[in-house]
C-alpha cells in the first residue's frame, strides 16, 4: 500500500508558520473576503477561510452581498478594497452567481493584494519566472511534495487538466528553477491517456472528472497528487479511484483530507506574504 499523503498534516504545519510570523509583526494583516450570492458550498468555504484567518491572527475583513449586485458596483467594492491600508489581501469567492464576470472582477483586484495569485499580472510573472504571488492550489501541492520529501528535480510529472487554476500554473512550477522537473500536460482528450500518464513519476489529477484516474494509468510506485474536488452522491470525490490506485502507487493524497486543506493553508501564506511586500514598500 502507497503511503498516504495526509495534506492536513501539512496544511497546520504551514499555519503554525504563519501564526509565529504573524505574532512577530508590528501590525495585524488583512484578508477581505467577497462573497456574492447564497450558494450554500461557497458559504462553507469562505467560512473556513475566515476561520483560519482568525486562527494565525490574520484580521477577516467580509463583504456578503446579495447576488442581485450589478457589475459595476461590486468592481467598486473592489477598488474600494484596493485603496483600503488595513486590507493587505483580497479572495473573491468564485465563481460568481448569474452574469457576473468573474474574470472582469479578478482583474479589478490590485496585483499586490491578489492572494488567490489568479490575476493577469500575477499569472504573467509565473510566466517570466519573476517572483511574486502563486496560486494557491499549485502552491500546495509542491508544499505536499517537499514536506514529504518527494524528489521533483529530473522528475517526469504529469498533469491530468489544463485549467489556469490549477493545471497550467501548477506546470509552471513544477518546471521553474528549483522544481527542475519534466512536465506533460494531458487532460480528459488526450489519446491513450494511460499510456501518458504511466510515465509519470509524479502524476497530478486535476481534471474535475470523478475516478478518472485508475489502476492502469499509474506506473507502480508513483507518486500520485488528487487535486480533483467533486461532489457526487456517494459524498466528495476525486479524480483519481483511490481505492484502485493505493496499492500501485508509492504515495497518493485522498480527497478529501488532501490538497484541499493546502489551498487553504496556502492563502494565508500569500496574505503574510502580501502583507509583507506591501507594507516594506517605499
Amino acid at each position: 500500500m502507497g503511503q498516504v499523503l495526509d495534506g492536513k498534516t501539512v496544511a497546520q504545519a504551514v499555519k503554525d508558520e504563519v501564526a509565529a510570523a504573524v505574532a512577530g509583526l508590528a501590525y495585524r494583516p488583512g484578508l477581505a473576503t467577497v462573497l456574492v450570492g447564497d450558494d450554500p458550498a461557497s458559504h462553507s468555504y469562505v467560512r473556513g477561510k475566515r476561520r483560519d484567518a482568525a486562527e494565525v491572527g490574520i484580521e477577516s475583513i467580509h463583504h456578503e452581498i446579495d447576488a442581485s449586485v450589478g457589475q459595476d458596483e461590486l468592481i467598486a467594492l473592489v477598488k474600494s478594497l484596493n485603496a483600503d491600508d488595513s486590507v493587505d489581501g483580497i479572495l473573491l469567492q468564485l465563481p460568481l452567481p448569474g452574469d457576473l464576470d468573474g474574470e472582469a472582477t479578478v482583474e479589478a483586484i490590485d496585483p499586490a493584494k491578489d492572494v488567490d495569485g489568479l490575476h493577469p499580472f500575477s499569472l504573467g510573472k509565473l510566466m517570466l519566472g519573476r517572483p511574486g504571488l502563486r496560486p494557491c492550489t499549485p502552491s500546495g501541492v509542491l508544499r505536499i511534495l517537499d514536506h514529504y520529501g518527494i524528489e521533483t528535480a529530473g522528475a517526469r510529472a504529469v498533469i491530468v487538466g489544463r485549467s489556469f487554476l490549477v493545471g497550467r500554473p501548477l506546470a509552471m512550477m513544477l518546471s521553474e528553477r528549483g522544481a527542475d522537473s519534466t512536465v506533460s500536460v494531458a487532460h480528459s482528450r488526450t489519446e491513450d491517456l494511460p499510456a501518458v500518464t504511466r510515465a509519470a513519476d509524479i502524476l497530478v489529477a486535476a481534471a474535475g472528472s470523478p475516478g478518472l484516474i485508475g489502476a492502469n494509468h499509474v506506473r507502480p510506485g508513483a507518486t500520485v497528487i488528487d487535486v480533483g474536488v467533486n461532489r457526487t452522491e456517494d459524498g466528495l470525490v476525486g479524480d483519481v479511484d483511490f481505492d484502485a490506485v493505493v496499492d500501485i502507487a508509492g504515495a497518493i493524497t485522498p480527497v478529501p483530507g488532501g490538497v484541499g486543506p493546502m489551498t487553504r493553508a496556502m492563502l494565508l501564506s500569500n496574505t503574510l506574504r502580501a502583507a509583507e511586500a506591501r507594507r516594506a514598500a517605499p
